[in-house]
């Protein structure tokens, strides 16, 4: 999941969708190219004021750092002998960081004053994750 979910984040930068936030950091980006003039007739929906690059922030979060959070769970902490456990931290590691990367995204739908739509998303994995937790960590019984 985590290599999907870079290289979605990398298309989705490179089509120049899910733009940040208006910013003056040096690594700022204008997202507004020929192609997108050409996609949205002669506008550019991020206007032209520089942004967070905020699809190579979940990339980096959501993608190759979940991934290698993952593969140490998986190869050193041997996680996976306990059923539910990897699927646990994967949701808890994407929702925690989609949320981060929402601070610095220009929101789709505002939710309720900061809190974006994208961060509520983030609740239903955790609790999600929350079950997962308590499914993998509960004691085992002895079966006949």
């Amino acid at each position: 999941m985590p290599i999907g979910l870079f290289f979605g984040r990398i298309a989705n930068f490179v089509n120049g969708e899910l733009w940040g936030k208006v910013t003056d950091v040096p690594w700022a980006m204008v997202f507004c190219t020929p192609n997108i003039l050409a996609t949205y007739h002669g506008v550019c929906p991020a206007g032209y004021q520089p942004r967070h690059p905020s699809q190579l922030y979940e990339a980096g979060m959501e993608g190759f750092l979940l991934f290698f959070i993952m593969l140490v769970a998986l190869r050193v902490f041997r996680l996976h002998e306990r059923p539910g456990l990897l699927g646990a931290i994967f949701l808890t590691g994407y929702g925690t960081f989609r949320f981060i990367a929402e601070i610095f995204r220009e929101p789709d739908t505002p939710f309720v004053g900061w809190f974006s739509l994208g961060m509520a998303f983030s609740i239903p994995m955790w609790l999600g994750a929350l079950y997962l937790y308590w499914y993998a960590l509960r004691p085992k019984t002895a079966q006949s």
